[in-house]
């Protein structure tokens, strides 16, 4: 059949240019050549020199074009065969018998006895990637066709040059919004903000963050729960030079076992299942930065060697990659755990706790540095009443400051700063009373002491009827809405229980409410309400 090769050119040229998607204008010029040449499938391939890879692009077929992005090895035999850019066109009877067919057989991408009609791109005397036609069932391609097809080397260059400078763009556009989206999450720098008690409790602490904020070092923060450990890490952060970089927070304990691999170290394309595009993960989106590895005593033991391997090389291996990838990051650890006991039980590696512990620094529970209570509940009662709305910051006189001062604090800051909140919450004309929290939070720990844990404490103790307990619960909730059971903040929306429903069932635990609580006394205080626990 005799062809006008211009009329072939002008409009294979157009179909090859309509798109920046290459899985759409190479079904276009698929569909458009086969009637030439007895093409089954048509392959867009470039190379990557640098890496030593060959990628396919995208393929195309009567089914349709397919994006496909999948790189192999190229045979170090034939690598100065692949980058010889005079060599315009390659026809393969039989792919088995031709080396840069192998990989893609491998692959199951091309059949052992495939013909193969392979237009090599050029572009500024390079050779970028190729073309490659394929068919079966004995079929064959002749000189004319290559001929033919050679024609369209030009524009397929140009073509391809710019799919990949696309694809990069559209890498870059999702890696930017992922992490904008990341670091408006995970992102915490402490703007200048004076951290409270730098001048009285946390003195001592902050001195070692100086010491220890603009170097590089690796540092490990210790201490109960609740203290403020991650305030301390934002610190060392928002001192060092790399202020300026991400701050990537990593909660060890929050992260399921089956997922801490993929989040830390980032997975590749088709790793796993539902693996559907590359993911960088936390070490890798903090590079030049800070990592804080909270709770990292709750790290399974395979993450401990990988993280190992991350503080001893500065570098990771994404899931399912086959190469290391350069970090430049700093590690802050915390936990409230005892690695030293962790160590002998062999739960957590000792040449990682040696890694991490370069620069321990212990921060002392808030029963140690009482002298931070005040300002830590005047700053909670601030934030708190911003949060809620409310028009003005109440004052809690000074007695009460000093009965806060007393109380033991076990859950630290955090539990602080629950008691403030819920003081605002049940307190009655913004006037918070912490004597009822602090007594009902001494109340409960010491009924958590008395809770029966060996058999002879349950027989100490007697058998708790449901019923029992359940009616005991509703009495507390009582005494802390001074016998409210209805309305905004009544023991029913405490409870979050309709209040005929709750009427029902104190009438069948017989607790009397209402006129019939005649002999209830019910405890207030100052401006507000005794208080209970959460």
């Amino acid at each position: 059949m005799r062809v006008d090769e211009r009329e072939f050119f002008r409009k294979a040229t157009l179909m090859i240019c309509s798109s920046l998607d290459v899985e759409t204008f190479l079904f276009q010029i698929f569909m458009y050549v086969r009637k030439f040449i007895p093409a089954e499938t048509v392959f867009l391939t470039y190379t990557d020199s640098e890496r030593g890879k060959l990628i396919a692009l995208a393929r195309a077929s009567k089914q349709g074009g397919e994006f496909l992005d999948l790189s192999v090895d190229l045979p170090s035999g034939i690598k100065s065969f692949v980058r010889r850019p005079d060599i315009e066109t390659i026809l393969v009877e039989r792919a088995k018998t031709h080396p840069t067919a192998r990989p893609w057989i491998a692959h199951n991408l091309l059949d052992n006895d495939s013909s193969l009609l392979i237009l090599r791109l050029v572009l500024d005397g390079t050779i970028i990637g190729g073309v490659v036609f394929l068919c079966e069932d004995g079929k064959i391609f002749s000189r004319d066709h290559s001929d033919l097809v050679s024609l369209l080397r030009e524009p397929f260059a140009i073509a391809l040059s710019n799919c990949i400078r696309y694809q990069k763009l559209l890498e870059f556009k999702d890696r930017l919004a992922e992490d904008n989206q990341f670091l408006h999450n995970e992102l915490r720098l402490s703007s200048g903000d004076r951290i409270i008690g730098e001048d009285f409790g946390l003195k001592d602490v902050m001195e070692m963050v100086g010491r220890v904020a603009p170097l590089s070092s690796p540092v490990l923060l210790l201490g109960e729960t609740g203290t403020g450990k991650e305030v301390i890490a934002n610190a060392i952060h928002s001192l060092s030079t790399r202020s300026q970089a991400p701050f990537v927070k990593v909660n060890c304990g929050a992260i399921p076992e089956s997922l801490i691999d993929s989040e830390l170290f980032g997975h590749e394309k088709g790793a796993f299942t539902g693996a559907l595009s590359l993911k960088r993960g936390r070490f890798e989106r903090g590079d030049r930065g800070t990592v804080f590895l909270d709770e990292v005593g709750e790290l399974r033991p395979e993450a401990q060697v990988r993280l190992l391997r991350v503080l001893q090389d500065k570098e990771i291996e994404r899931v399912g990659g086959t190469e290391p990838v350069k970090v430049d990051i700093r590690i802050i650890a915390a936990t409230n755990r005892d690695l030293d006991s962790m160590i002998t039980d062999g739960s957590f590696r000792e040449d990682l706790y040696f890694r991490l512990n370069v620069f321990p620094i212990k921060v002392p529970p808030l029963r140690r540095r009482k002298e931070d209570i005040p300002p830590l509940v005047y700053y909670f009662l601030k934030k708190k009443s911003l949060d809620m709305g409310m028009k003005s910051v109440p004052s809690p006189p000074p007695e009460t400051i000093e009965m806060l001062k007393m109380h033991e604090w076990p859950g630290n800051v955090r539990e602080l700063e629950n008691a403030v909140e819920r003081a605002l919450i049940l307190g009655r004309g913004g006037y918070p009373d912490f004597r009822g929290i602090i007594a009902l939070i001494e109340d409960s720990a010491q009924d958590k002491d008395k809770t029966p844990g060996t058999q002879a404490n349950v027989q100490d103790k007697g058998p708790l009827a449901l019923d029992q307990v359940m009616a005991d619960h509703i009495r507390r909730v009582l005494d802390m809405t001074s016998g409210r059971v209805g309305g905004k903040g009544g023991a029913a929306d405490l409870l979050k229980i309709n209040p005929s429903t709750l009427r029902k069932r104190m009438r069948k635990l017989g607790i009397l409410f209402g006129r019939n609580a005649n002999g209830m006394q019910i405890s207030r205080s100052k401006g507000g309400r005794a208080m209970g626990p959460e």
